[in-house]
């Protein structure tokens, strides 16, 4: 049975613990897990549990002080190699079937569910497709799912999605620590302080050129969005958020960069989202960012404002 750590400070300061749990040794060595929550967790009995994007972590307080204030405690789960879980020796946000991350989800909600009577699975981006992939596999397991601008497909031409993916597919089975892209660096670059931005993290674990998207990532993230275009069956009731419009792939403008979705195509988002199973419903956000919890102040407050008022009809 997989044991957390006893709670430690975290970075994000005080009200703010992260336990780890060390997961079955894989190819690269001994991964971990970070969890990380309000230290008051377990006095509601309802709780959301977030999962990140790609070259991602979770640093969003202002966005768990109002689940907090809605009635929820707020768990954030950082997988292996990425953010808090990172190691030396280990490549970043780095996996080639991303059913393996079910060892840390399962861990996770088997600790919150423990002591909570209802549990919300948010996801963003990645996180989104990771998201509706396990509740997919594992019925029952949430009450709901809230997907932040899921990733239901590449960003790319057509040619990209289909003749280039095949090819990195057949590199996968060969060289599947080979780098074929990597993200562009105006979005994170329109987020942080530094750069003009509203947000302060850490660009160690969420740089601006992100980290090598390679071979065998790939593969299993094309393996993922396949599944999504055949059609899941998850039960529980699932809100898919996403920006009113998405900017310029490649050369995104600063009136694209402050209320647009930068990283994916919403296009995607909506033609994919029936497909998740027969309670859907699909929340378009204009001015939204990507990560729409990131968004310009009063469309990140219309977002959760309708956020909370869907959790609100579909939850006991």
């Amino acid at each position: 049975m997989p044991r957390w750590s006893d709670p430690q400070p975290d970075v994000l300061g005080e009200g703010w613990v992260a336990r780890t749990l060390e997961l079955e040794p894989d190819a690269q060595g001994q991964p971990v897990a970070t969890l990380v929550h309000r230290e008051d967790a377990g006095a509601r009995p309802r709780a959301m549990l977030y999962l990140h994007g790609f070259v991602d972590y979770f640093f969003q307080t202002h966005h768990a002080q109002e689940w907090a204030e809605h009635g929820y405690d707020v768990y954030a789960l950082e997988l292996r190699d990425y953010g808090r879980s990172i190691r030396p020796g280990r490549l970043e946000n780095w996996i080639t079937d991303l059913g393996t991350y079910d060892e840390e989800i399962d861990a996770a909600l088997a600790l919150i569910s423990a002591t909570h009577e209802v549990v919300v699975l948010d996801g963003h981006s990645t996180g989104g497709l990771l998201a509706a992939l396990y509740a997919h596999d594992h019925p029952g397991a949430v009450d709901a799912l809230v997907l932040n601008s899921p990733w239901f497909d590449l960003n790319a031409s057509w040619f990209d999605r289909v003749v280039t993916a095949r090819a990195v597919d057949r590199l996968a089975a060969i060289r599947p620590t080979a780098h074929v892209t990597s993200i562009g660096e105006p979005y994170g670059r329109s987020l942080h302080t530094s750069t003009g931005g509203e947000w302060t993290y850490d660009l160690a674990w969420k740089p601006f050129a992100g980290f090598p998207a390679r071979a065998g990532w790939v593969r299993a993230i094309r393996r993922g969005h396949a599944r999504v275009a055949r059609g899941l069956a998850v039960t529980a009731p699932v809100l898919v958020a996403t920006s009113g419009r998405s900017g310029h792939r490649t050369k995104p403008t600063p009136i694209d960069l402050a209320g647009a979705d930068c990283v994916l195509d919403v296009e995607h988002m909506w033609a994919k989202a029936p497909r998740l199973g027969p309670r859907v419903t699909v929340l378009r956000i204009p001015g939204g960012r990507h990560d729409l919890t990131l968004s310009a102040p009063q469309v990140r407050r219309r977002y959760s404002r309708l956020m909370f008022d869907w959790l609100d009809r579909v939850l006991p």
